[in-house]
């Protein structure tokens, strides 16, 4: 999926938004409200059943023991309108035992906001669920089987099933906007340190840009040219000697060592941030790095124009670790890399002919890759089987600047 969230996905045009899974995600994610609403059918039955204040005592005790379950059930299914992970906020018991851990648990601030939100689930929040996905699915479909109910004629109900029909779409916008929201506030109320915690990684990854950039431009501007400098020095004292004297040959030497150096330095200098990207956008970037593989690649790179100075980088260093692990790892005859900006985003596939096996945990640095490529509000996505192919997909959300 090119967006990660339910409510980032409504902004994207109509066709690419129906054509999505995003509206059947949201409509799972209100669904799963169906565990809150057995639980308001079971407090509404003891109340009739055995008294409301035995009712209400029981409710109460059973909210508290279920709510840490009821809140880790709440972050799971976020992942099915918000792609960023929802990480446990409670902290762990200095020791082992139930003491400790209840003693924790109730100094701790999320576990009473987990306690509001388990109430509020119960009592409010799953009606207007249940309620939205009747609308959406219900109302629609009743008006569309309205020329086959008996006693009107096939015709007559021909306008109610269009309207029926139409009303498909409208339903899907308002369940994942309203899938978006709740999850909005359920991120908010149940994971509220995971929006910081994004937001500082995002800070320190454009630091570490900027200071990449400073470093690579030091070297290009200081050591780089003076080394050229000495070069040509060095190449201008050999005339003045004697052909196959013995200092002509030490300073020979001496310039070949210095043209030696400058290679080394350039090619550090490109390592750290390619002059190529800077000048002439991802596409030639990536044209170069497949012409120093030792492995063929082929290179499909099609862009309207550059694009934002970050998801350059970021898609150029994506493309730069995976066409070291096909050389590295592969064993592969052929590789390819494709990229098109789809729908908003950058589409960039990277894959080999090789003997597959990749594993993000192996230390191959796909890792690291995945998390910079978060960072962007983007996602990494790697099929590799053992026997191959391998293939590594990246999709940034991104606009194009001309």
């Amino acid at each position: 999926m090119l967006a990660r969230t339910a409510l980032a996905a409504i902004t994207r045009s109509p066709a690419a938004f129906l054509r999505s899974s995003w509206p059947w995600r949201s409509l799972a994610y209100l669904l799963c409200s169906a565990v809150h609403a057995v639980a308001a059918c079971m407090v509404i039955y003891a109340a009739y059943a055995y008294g409301a204040g035995l009712a209400t005592f029981a409710a109460l005790l059973a909210v508290a023991v279920l709510t840490p379950p009821a809140a880790a059930f709440e972050r799971w299914r976020l992942r099915l309108v918000d792609r960023a992970p929802a990480g446990d906020p409670h902290l762990k018991p200095p020791r082992p035992g139930p003491r400790a851990w209840l003693a924790t648990r109730l100094r701790e601030q999320v576990t009473w906001r987990e306690l509001g939100f388990t109430v509020v689930a119960v009592s409010v929040l799953w009606l207007m669920d249940i309620g939205l996905v009747s609308s959406a699915l219900w109302l629609p479909l009743l008006l569309m089987s309205a020329p086959f109910q008996p006693g009107m004629r096939p015709l007559d109900g021909l306008p109610l099933f269009a309207v029926g029909l139409l009303m498909f779409p409208l339903f899907a916008y308002l369940a994942a906007a309203w899938a978006g929201t709740r999850a909005l506030l359920t991120r908010a109320v149940l994971a509220p340190g995971d929006a910081e915690i994004i937001r500082s990684r995002a800070r320190l990854v454009d630091a570490f840009e900027a200071e990449r950039r400073r470093i690579e431009r030091d070297l290009h501007d200081g050591a780089q040219q003076r080394l050229v400098s000495l070069s040509m020095k060095l190449g201008l004292a050999r005339l003045d000697l004697p052909p196959g004297s013995p200092a002509e040959a030490q300073l020979a030497e001496a310039h070949e060592e210095a043209k030696r150096a400058l290679a080394e330095l350039r090619e550090l200098i490109r390592g750290v941030h390619p002059q190529v990207l800077t000048d002439r956008g991802l596409g030639a970037a990536v044209r170069e790095v497949a012409g120093r593989s030792p492995v063929p690649v082929d290179v499909d790179v099609a862009l309207p124009g550059r694009l934002p100075p970050s998801i350059e980088a970021t898609a150029y260093y994506v493309v730069s670790e995976a066409m070291a692990n096909i050389a590295k790892h592969s064993r592969a005859r052929r590789g390819f890399v494709y990229g098109r900006l789809q729908d908003g985003a950058l589409v960039v596939e990277i894959g080999d002919d090789g003997v597959g096996g990749a594993d993000p945990a192996g230390g191959s640095g796909l890792a690291g890759l995945a998390d910079r490529v978060a960072v962007t509000d983007g996602e990494m996505t790697l099929s590799s089987p053992p026997g191959g192919p391998t293939t590594l997909r990246v999709e940034i959300p991104c606009p194009v600047s001309e």
